[in-house]
Parts: C-alpha cells; structure tokens; sequence
C-alpha cells in the first residue's frame, strides 16, 4: 500500500472506534500528518491499525450514532450550566444558550457539507476537521493557498490546547468533588492542593494504558456513571424551586463573557460530527432537518437548558463551578453524586490525554532518533510531563468555573464557531464561482460573533484569574 493508502486506512482507523467519540474524533486530525513525516508509530496506532479491517465492516445504526453523538457533546459543561447562567441572568442565560446551540448546530452543518464537497474534489473517502481546512486552503484561492499547512496545524493546536484544557478541568473537579465527599465526615481535613498531589498520584499509572481498547470497559462505566448522575441531579433540581421572579432575568454585560466562555465550552462538540456520519449504515440519515444530527442536538441543548435554568433557579448566585459541589452533603445520594462524577471524569482522563500525546509525540520521537524500544520509553516520562502539567494549573488556577470559561473563550471558540464559517466560504467561492451574498454576510457575522466572545471571553477570565491571586 502506497502513502495514500496508508492515509487513509489510517484515517478510518480511528474515525470508526467506537471507545469515545469525542476524544477519538479530534485525534483523527492528527493522523495523516504523522503518518507521512515520522516513523513512530504509537503502540495504540499500531493496534488500531491492525484492527482496521474489522473497524470497517462494523457500521452503527441511526440509534447507536445518536446515543454517540449526545454522550459525546454531555461532559462536564452541563455540570457548569447553572453558575454560566448566574453570569448572564435567568432569562438572558437560558435564551443565550438556545441562541448560541442554534449557532454551534449550524456550524456543524457547514463543517459536514464541506467536508463532503472537498472529499469529492481531492477523491477521498473522508476528511478530518484539520484535513478540511487544509484542503479548503490548498484548493481555494490562489493568494490563500500557501497556507493550507498552516491551517492544518492552527487546527491541531487548538485541539491539543483544548484537551489539555480538558485535562487540567478534569483532574482539578476529581480533587474538589473528592474533597467534598470527604469533608462531609471529617472537615477540613485537607486542603485542595493535597487532594491534586493525591488524585496525580493514582492518575500518572493510570495514563500508562497507551492501547484504547483497554480503555474501552473503563469509557463504559463512564457513560453509566454519567446517566445516574445526572438523574440524580435532575431530581434534586425539580423539588422545592422558588419562584422564578426571584432570579435576575439579566446581568451586568461585563459578566457576559465568563458566560459565553462556558456555554461554547459545553457545544465543542464539532469534531464529532465527520466520524460519526462515516461509521453509520445509513449516511444520508445524518443530515437533513429531520436527521440524526438535529435529533441528537436538540436533546444535548435541552439538558444544557434545563440545567442552567433549574440549577440556576435552585441555587441563584451560589451557583458552584460544579453544581455536585452545590448538592447537600447530608444525604448519602447526593453525596454519591460527588463519588461518581469524580470516577466518571477520572476515567475520562485517560481518553483525553491521547489527544495531545497522539499529536505532539511522533515530532518529539524524531527528534529522539530511530530507537524503537527508545520512542516505546520515551512516551511514558512524557505523559508524566502532561499529567504534571495539568497539575500545575489545576493548583495555581483552582476555580472550574474560570479555568472552564478561558478554554471555552480560547480555544473551543476557534473550533466551534470561528473556523466552520471561514471553511465555507473557502469552500464555496470555488465550488460555484462566487459565493451568494447572503452566505458571504451570514459568514462573516457567525466570525465576528465568535472573535468578539473569543477575545472578551478571553479576556474576561484571565482578568478574573489575576484577581484571584
């Protein structure tokens, strides 16, 4: 098989494990580029690879990609919903979050069109989201072209800024939610600092499983831990509500952004979208107005609904970076909701940190020479490094809230609203000569949309973050 074999072998690879959609489908962006410029290989792409004539005849119905693409999207930002909606008002946050759902939808509609339109120009079966934009730029005007390199690792570094982000958000709400549980029987025992030391302690071998289909039975659990506790949650929410006349229908507009931050934090969700459609029975079930994609959206901004109006209803402006930490830690349910989203989330950890290893790891390889038992041992010091990482920040920055609104602003913003518009209007202006004027506006505004929340969001958090010091 030649390089573009390879490519894309390697590409359907990892769009069609079925571990964990969201980590899996923002590693895919990182695959052709490796596979082309070193020869490292991780010991985990080895055994997918392996396996990809298996992967390929193991097609998912329109009910098992639904199931994927709402767990996908539910993470820890609907846990954050109701302190998003204390920054921006009962009424204003819970409108804003239908408003910018419509929009991420919408985005992920463009990203999918184009990436049939380019697929079918460059005779691939397939593209990633760095794929699209590489090849929106190599085959779009002549003046943008020499930046179709560039575009691939813009994509790449916002992913792994993004993961990381993930990374440092999990390991820090594992060490507040723990201490919580703990603090219930024996008060301030000790103090957030230790519990991270503890929790890095236990993660660091845990980060050691390179092979994804070990961590499939762990991703497992996860999904369950999540569905009862959220229902849990949920149960608690709906006893008791005050009035709603109770709650400020808005804010300050200089709260906004922490709140956009958080909100576009919960819907980068995007990548998920390509591979979910390449591994269906039924493709053309994906899009459409009635289409798996819609369906499947329509339920993940109901939660986010429902969680940022109720809990912020319940909690008002005590509304936690968490809302398991705003649970009574009297009662052994609810207490246990601090248990299982903590297992839920440490668990998670192990998927996330693929992503950034999967991208940055083959350059660092090559630098280390042609030694394979050398790359083997290599890779493990350096998933300390990231765990440490994530750590560091986790104990200088140990607010969820804020640590989730500045990856939100920063990097989720670029994925999830910046990028598609601007991939399309790439896209288009070649495919049928110029592009209508309606797009050419829309486009531009969803751009604008997302840099003025990129840098207020941005700058919003960091402001906050010096305060806290």
């Amino acid at each position: 098989m030649g390089d573009s074999g390879e490519k894309r072998s390697l590409l359907h690879t990892v769009q069609e494990t079925t571990i964990d959609d969201k980590t899996l489908s923002v590693t895919s962006s990182a695959e052709i580029e490796t596979s082309d410029c070193y020869e490292y290989v991780p010991q985990s792409q080895k055994t997918l690879t392996l396996e990809d004539d298996t992967a390929k005849s193991l097609k998912v119905s329109n009910i098992t990609s639904l199931m994927h693409l709402v767990k996908g999207n539910v993470g820890t930002g609907i846990l954050a919903m109701p302190n998003a909606v204390n920054n921006a008002g009962l009424w204003v946050g819970t409108i804003g979050i239908l408003l910018i759902g419509g929009i991420a939808v919408h985005c992920m509609h463009m990203l999918l069109n184009c990436s049939h339109i380019l697929s079918k120009r460059v005779k691939e079966p397939s593209l990633d989201y760095a794929s699209v934009l590489e090849t929106a730029l190599k085959t779009g005007p002549r003046r943008v072209r020499r930046m179709a390199k560039f575009g691939r690792l813009l994509v790449n570094i916002f992913l792994i800024i993004t993961q990381t982000g993930f990374c440092c958000i999990y390991l820090l709400f594992v060490a507040q939610n723990i201490k919580q549980f703990v603090d219930s029987f024996y008060p301030d025992s000790l103090s957030t600092i230790h519990y991270l030391l503890i929790v890095t302690a236990v993660l660091i071998p845990y980060t050691f499983i390179k092979e994804l289909k070990l961590l499939a039975p762990f991703s497992m659990a996860a999904n369950i831990f999540n569905f009862v506790g959220l229902v849990i949650i949920f149960q608690y929410l709906f006893r008791g509500l005050p009035d709603y006349r109770s709650r400020p229908a808005s804010m300050p507009f200089d709260d906004l952004p922490l709140y956009f931050g958080t909100v576009i934090f919960s819907y980068e969700g995007i990548g998920l979208v390509m591979p979910i459609e390449n591994k269906m029975k039924y493709p053309s079930d994906f899009r459409g107005l009635s289409g798996v994609m819609n369906l499947g959206m329509a339920i993940v901004t109901s939660l986010y609904t429902a969680m940022g109006f109720y809990g912020y209803l319940k909690f008002g402006g005590d509304a936690l970076g968490s809302i398991t930490l705003n649970l009574p830690n009297d009662n052994w349910l609810y207490l246990s909701v601090n248990l299982i989203f903590a297992a839920s989330l440490f668990i998670s950890y192990g998927l996330m940190i693929y992503v950034p290893v999967k991208i940055t790891f083959p350059w660092i390889a090559k630098k280390l020479g042609s030694s394979r038992k050398v790359h083997i041992y290599a890779e493990y010091p350096y998933r300390i490094i990231i765990v440490l990482f994530s750590l560091g920040v986790a104990a200088v920055v140990p607010h969820l809230d804020l640590l989730i609104s500045l990856i939100g602003a920063f990097a989720s913003c670029a994925l999830a609203l910046m990028l598609p518009p601007i991939i399309e209007m790439l896209t288009l202006s070649m495919e049928h000569g110029q592009l209508p004027w309606w797009k050419l506006i829309k486009d531009i505004l969803i751009v604008l949309f997302g840099f003025v929340g990129f840098a207020t969001g941005t700058y919003s958090a960091v402001r906050e973050i010096i305060k806290t010091f």
